[in-house]
């Protein structure tokens, strides 16, 4: 590939990954895994050397544990509270199929809403069960800072590979 064609080539990998990165900020768009495969199709066409292999290793565990993060927070943080494993769980399926029906933001919602719902009615405590749904959501948004610091550290990473190597 010339400079012009791998310049170019660059700065359309670049495009894909801050799509990617902008997509951590909604539920239904897997931001991390979209960087991922941004830099996959990246080593796939320039070639890997022991270096950018390691590299582009990093980046995998970085997607990976990203992507886990959120639910793992977001359990956790309501966990603390006193929310059940059934209300959390009830949650994060709720959140999924919301985030299919009423995306971007939809997910999110209905989650919350589920695990409210599921807490005051096992509890029938309106003050506990806000508490827990208010537990969740802090766990979701350190869950997005947390995604967006993986998915900035995936780019940068990749640019050294792009354009130090």
């Amino acid at each position: 590939m010339d400079g012009i064609g791998l310049l170019t080539f660059q700065f359309v990998i670049l495009a894909v990954m801050l799509v990617g990165l902008f997509g951590l900020l909604t539920v239904i768009i897997p931001g991390l895994v979209i960087i991922w495969v941004a830099a996959l199709v990246y080593g796939l066409v320039t070639g890997f050397t022991w270096t950018t292999g390691i590299i582009f290793m990093v980046i995998t565990l970085l997607m990976a544990a990203g992507s886990i993060v959120d639910n793992l927070l977001m359990g956790a943080n309501a966990r603390q509270t006193g929310a059940s494993w059934l209300s959390i769980g009830v949650s994060l399926v709720a959140g999924f199929v919301g985030s299919l029906v009423w995306p971007p933001f939809g997910g999110l919602l209905v989650a919350l809403v589920a695990l409210f719902a599921v807490e005051y009615f096992r509890l029938k405590d309106v003050q506990q069960a806000w508490a827990s749904t208010r537990s969740m959501a802090v766990g979701c948004g350190w869950a997005v800072v947390l995604r967006l610091a993986a998915g900035a550290l995936m780019i940068g990473l990749w640019m050294i590979w792009a354009w130090a190597l």
